[in-house]
Formats: structure tokens, C-alpha cells, sequence
């Protein structure tokens, strides 16, 4: 399974910079750890506030008592806040190895969550047409390099189901062009978050798990 985790940490008053240096060094040395056994698959920085300490990452685990067992291991936890959403491979996520990772120019990525929100009125079969296009852009987009994964996440209150995709594009005008391109633009409403790679990153492969891991087949 794969998970999506927003790690929050704050300090504690009067902590030294000296401590600080440590608890930080140990974290990077245990994160390269977790990335050679398979669950730390990505990290990066989101938008941040001044003084906010604040990572996301992208992790895989058996389950979520696995996951809650890394998590625990990692020597910030002690001040650190986790937020757990699991992630489920969407049906037009990208097969392993479509897409282009060394694509040329694609310097930067984001992540962009999808909510349907079909208007009222809509005529009948209009978003199931439109839903059988963006499975042929996403094919498209995978090939491309600019679309990498693409997941759903758990049902909200409303029972509406949202996805999330991770897109390694030239720039933000370059993600906005393909978002405006989607065959279901019109059916949802999209949330963006810009990344930067965090420091400790393994990168490489990028952003899915190996054996045993893998998403079952079917």
C-alpha cells in the first residue's frame, strides 16, 4: 500500500540548536535507511510560512500498522505531528515505466488534487464520455512523462471520492495548459501544491514502490 503523510514538526521552547542539528542528522541517516528497504518513496517541501517546519511524504508499507511503525522510527516523530491519507492507484494511473522521468526541461512538480463536482443540469452519459476521453489524455500524459502517478484518496463526509495526481511539468503555466486540457475540467475542481524536492528525497527510482509493495495486478 502507499500512503500520502504530511509531517509537521514543531520544537519545543528552548530547545539548542545543537539538538536540533542531531535529532535532524539522525532523521536523514534513518530516511536513507527506510528508502533502501522500499518505504520512503519520495519527500518533499510544500509552500511554507515563515518559522513552519512542515514535509510530505510518500511512503509504502503492508498496511497502516506497518506504516504506523516506520513513522514511529523516524527520530523527528518525537516533535513531529503525522496526517495519514492512503492512496489507492487510480485506474488511469500510469503503467510502470510509461512515463518519462528525464524529460528535458521538467524541473518541477506538483501535486494536484481532483474533486468531482458535476453541475447540476448536466445531460446524462455527458461526464461518462468525458471520462473515457481523460483516460485516453492521462494514457497520453503517462507516455509524455508530465503525468506520473495518479491516485484516490478515501471518500470524504459527502461520499465523493477525490483524486490526486503527482505531475512533473516545466513550470506551473506548463501545468495550468494540461490542466485546462483535461476532458473533465469541466466535471471537477482542482487543488494545486507546489513541491520542492526536501533534502533528504531519495529521487530515485521516483515515485513507486518495488516488491513487495507492487499494486496487485487486474
Amino acid at each position: 500500500m502507499e500512503f500520502l503523510v504530511t509531517m509537521t514538526t514543531h520544537v519545543p521552547d528552548g530547545t539548542t540548536d545543537d539538538a536540533v542539528d542531531q535529532v535532524r542528522g539522525r532523521e536523514a541517516a534513518h530516511t536513507r535507511e527506510l528508502a533502501a528497504q522500499g518505504h520512503v518513496l519520495r519527500l518533499w517541501r510544500p509552500p511554507l510560512a515563515p518559522g513552519e517546519w512542515r514535509t510530505i511524504g510518500l511512503f509504502a508499507a503492508a498496511g497502516p500498522a506497518e506504516l504506523e511503525r516506520v513513522l514511529a522510527s523516524m527520530p523527528l516523530r518525537v516533535w513531529r505531528s503525522d496526517a495519514v491519507q492512503p492512496l489507492t492507484p487510480d485506474r488511469n494511473d500510469p503503467a510502470p515505466g510509461a512515463s518519462a522521468p528525464d524529460r528535458p526541461g521538467a524541473a518541477a512538480e506538483f501535486l494536484v488534487r481532483f474533486t468531482p463536482a458535476v453541475p447540476e443540469g448536466t445531460p446524462p452519459g455527458a461526464v461518462a464520455d468525458a471520462e473515457a476521453q481523460e483516460a485516453e489524455r492521462a494514457r497520453e500524459l503517462g507516455r509524455q512523462g508530465q503525468l506520473v502517478r495518479l491516485w484516490r484518496l478515501p471518500a470524504d463526509g459527502g461520499g465523493v471520492t477525490p483524486a490526486l495526481g503527482l505531475w512533473r511539468v516545466a513550470g506551473q503555466p506548463e501545468l495550468e495548459a494540461i490542466l485546462a486540457s483535461l476532458p473533465l475540467r469541466d466535471y471537477q475542481t482542482t487543488q494545486v501544491t507546489a513541491l520542492t524536492p526536501h533534502p533528504s528525497d531519495p529521487a530515485a527510482p521516483g515515485s513507486r514502490p518495488s516488491a513487495p509493495y507492487d499494486r496487485p495486478a487486474g
